[in-house]
């Protein structure tokens, strides 16, 4: 049961918006934010209403019901309606639970998307490079803006790592359930016996950290420059503008070196910097908030394996929520992403219910 006083609420606060929103003292800085908040309510407004008015529509179907006067047609009706009534309740109290929900302010954030050959050798960096491919096709498609922050190529075309910055509206939320081990089985192109060899590789999202969200003073990190190196520890730089960040109380490292300006290097170092520092102040959150329960569509741990593509028999498996895709060849070019999003989406929200109910 949803208490009712959070239902009235909503309908309140709607109202309370519409008349500042048609009034012309609305402050302009402020303007959009409402607008936002209104447009939400307003899409959860008739589902809120319809459950306020549930009880004195059952009491008044029920007194027909209950009335020796009413002819059987009028009854039939009567029971029709009420069975119409509760099914509409039911779906109701689904949307008003969903609405209700805790918000993670991250989700509205853009993302830094961290992928790093793991288990492997050669293959598991081909294969770091291929999950690369597929969140670019992602991007491509859906008009996100995808741009490079760092790059550590293999042999071969493969990635040892490679960290890009995502924006886009909504992003963290489309993708954070995509932290995690990802393990490829496949026959790779130098196996000559045509046995199938299994690879990992690691991603790890993180939601955009703005200033405003974690404050980091100086006095908290260390800064080292150092010379660029390329492939084999050859110099590719002869001043030092490599930089090696060190956030003290945390004990996070971040290494930049893709720029050959020390000031660029820096800034990407800090992006990265601030998100990792960010999301460990999240994680910590989180662990508060979920001592009680086991998360099970899993912590978005990088040691925890999330999903498996076999690539012999064509088909993508998220453990999380047993949920087997036998379209590879489409998932791999960004076509079917969005179908797996979704499952997990939905299931992270039936948990959070079911949280609720307790």
């Amino acid at each position: 049961m949803i208490p009712i006083d959070k239902v009235r609420e909503i309908i309140s606060k709607h109202k309370s918006l519409e008349k500042e929103l048609s009034s012309n003292k609305i402050d302009k800085k402020n303007y959009a934010k409402i607008s936002k908040e209104y447009s939400d309510l307003n899409e959860i407004l008739i589902n809120a209403q319809q459950y306020l008015a549930f009880e004195k529509n059952e009491k008044d179907l029920q007194k027909i019901l209950s009335d020796n006067l009413s002819d059987e047609e009028i009854k039939d009706l009567a029971k029709k309606e009420i069975e119409d009534l509760n099914k509409s309740k039911i779906l109701n109290e689904k949307k008003l639970k969903l609405f209700l929900l805790p918000k993670d302010d991250a989700d509205k954030k853009n993302a830094i998307i961290e992928i790093r050959a793991g288990t492997g050798g050669l293959e598991a960096s081909l294969f770091a490079a291929d999950l690369f491919k597929m969140y670019e096709k992602v991007s491509t498609k859906k008009k996100w803006i995808l741009e490079l922050i760092s790059i550590s190529k293999s042999d071969a075309g493969g990635l040892k790592e490679v960290i890009a910055s995502i924006k886009g509206e909504n992003i963290y939320s489309a993708l954070k359930f995509e932290s995690g081990v990802h393990r490829v089985q496949r026959v790779p192109e130098t196996e000559t016996q045509g046995r199938v060899h299994t690879s990992a590789a690691t991603v790890a999202v993180l939601p955009e950290a703005e200033d405003v969200d974690v404050k980091i003073d100086d006095k908290d990190l260390r800064i080292d420059v150092f010379r660029s190196s390329g492939p084999g520890g050859q110099s590719v730089n002869t001043t030092d503008s490599a930089v090696r960040i060190t956030h003290i109380p945390s004990g996070i490292v971040v290494s930049q070196q893709d720029e050959k300006s020390q000031i660029r290097n820096k800034e990407k170092g800090l992006k990265i910097l601030r998100s990792r520092v960010y999301e460990l102040e999240r994680k910590k959150i989180d662990e508060q908030r979920s001592k009680d329960r086991k998360n099970k569509i899993g912590s978005g741990d990088r040691s925890e394996r999330i999903r498996t593509y076999n690539f012999p028999q064509g088909r993508v498996t998220d453990h999380r929520i047993n949920l087997t895709l036998h379209k590879l060849e489409e998932f791999m070019e960004g076509e079917v992403f969005d179908e797996i999003v979704e499952n997990l989406s939905l299931r992270a929200q039936e948990e959070e219910l079911k949280s609720l109910e307790k």
